[in-house]
């Protein structure tokens, strides 16, 4: 009896929370490999599985590849550059004292309360002047969609940083002056390294949200060839809906590959950062 109360209850808790997020991944992987491609024939185990539905992708009938590298590419950039950016604001706001510091880090606060996509119709009117001008940063461009994510993205990422690097003793720094260090070598060589855990743990989700997004990637990229995963695969769906879907769930597997490589890589960062707050004073 003590076994039941104690032990055996959480066991059938752990087993049920991992039934519950293991099923749609085998339902995806089910369908990915049922060779009929459709809705209504996919079972939990595939029968006569194959790997004609990943064939589709790559047949030339749908420009995946190019869905694919467009994702990785403006995702990774957009992760790099917005860290980038980000992390040395947020050194500016945790390290430095100059008028209009508070007011700035509450006007960050307050944009990220409202969501992007509420400023799409001024975004787009923006973009319409700057595709005349600037083709290259318009729409159908993924130079213009960067642009935009990386905007989005800013606030909350500095926001994020700057309370992490508050918990950074600033006796580091003056202790970097006083050798006569700059603030960019005390930045660079000495702080960075020092928030490497908070650093992988934000690029790892703007990655994931950039990969991800789809409502003003489908607004600014019409182009078949220009379009992120996202959108692309939405397009599979769209017109047949129950043939494409075996398809649709091979891309969905293949997709995956480059946030779970990512997350491998950053691991061991991604878990201490996500704790340090929890034991820094």
């Amino acid at each position: 009896m003590k076994f039941l109360r104690e032990v055996a209850w959480r066991h059938a808790v752990a087993l049920a929370a991992c039934a519950f997020a293991v099923f749609p991944i085998m339902y995806v992987v089910s369908a990915a490999l049922n060779p009929l491609g459709t809705l209504a024939s996919t079972e939990l185990l595939p029968t006569g599985a194959s790997l004609d539905n990943f064939g589709i992708l790559f047949n030339g009938q749908q420009p995946f590849v190019n869905w694919f590298l467009n994702s990785v590419v403006i995702a990774l950039l957009s992760a790099f550059a917005g860290l980038l950016i980000s992390v040395a604001a947020a050194y500016a706001f945790s390290r430095m004292r100059f008028r209009g510091r508070r007011v700035g880090l509450l006007s960050i606060l307050l944009i990220q309360m409202f969501p992007q996509f509420l400023a799409i119709v001024a975004i787009f009117i923006v973009f319409t002047e700057v595709t005349e001008l600037y083709p290259t940063f318009g729409f159908n461009k993924p130079w213009g969609l960067l642009v935009l994510y990386l905007g989005g993205a800013l606030g909350v990422n500095t926001y994020l940083m700057k309370g992490f690097l508050d918990t950074v003793p600033k006796e580091i720094d003056e202790s970097a002056t006083m050798d006569g260090a700059s603030h960019v070598q005390t930045f660079f060589r000495i702080i960075l390294p020092l928030v490497g855990p908070v650093l992988a743990v934000t690029a790892m989700l703007s990655f994931i949200g950039t990969i991800n997004e789809f409502l003003i990637a489908n607004v600014f990229l019409r182009d078949t060839e220009a379009k992120t995963l996202a959108v692309g695969m939405y397009g599979m769906l769209t017109d047949k809906r129950d043939s494409n879907f075996g398809a649709f769930a091979a891309a969905t597997l293949l997709t995956a590959i480059p946030t779970v490589s990512l997350f491998l890589w950053l691991q061991k960062y991604i878990v201490s950062g996500l704790t340090a707050g929890a034991v820094k004073g």
